[in-house]
């Protein structure tokens, strides 16, 4: 199956200079990593929250975000997960990457320059028009939220 490729501009800061840009790690992968562009170690203490620059900035085309999410080995061996999961890169931002980091581990976690930190994926983004109405049609489940499919 050929996926079709969507061409997205990327520049580097001074700070990421020698590290790869973001890849998929296979074929099949929906997310690429992004990796830290630090300068030197930053330990992030248990309930920590930090800044992880990636030295990268990027143009996205028209109608799509890039959204930002955890990546699952961190998350699992270290408790290390993005709090505002999924973030999303607006198509009109032009700074710098930076990743919102949390400890949600036990343990101080060390990210060293290239730890694979976050990944993204693109995703295409549709816009709404809102239509007000007097009334909204029934539905079986009406008003019935957080658990009242007793599931």
């Amino acid at each position: 199956m050929t996926t079709d490729l969507i061409d997205v501009r990327i520049t580097r800061l001074p700070h990421s200079e020698g590290l790869p840009l973001p890849a998929y790690a296979t074929s099949g992968a929906a997310g690429f990593d992004f990796l830290a562009a630090v300068d030197a170690p930053m330990t992030i203490a248990p309930g920590e929250r930090v800044l992880v620059p990636t030295g990268l900035c990027i143009a996205l085309p028209p109608a799509y975000e890039l959204q930002v999410r955890p990546r699952s080995g961190l998350a699992l061996k270290h408790g290390i997960t993005l709090p505002n999961s999924p973030g999303t890169i607006d198509e009109d931002y032009r700074g710098e990457l930076r990743i919102i980091v949390m400890n949600a581990g036990t343990e101080p976690f060390t990210v060293e320059r290239g730890t694979r930190i976050a990944q993204g994926v693109l995703a295409p983004v549709s816009r709404l028009r809102w239509t007000e109405v007097e009334t909204l049609d029934e539905t079986a489940r009406g008003e019935g939220g957080f658990g009242s499919t007793g599931h």
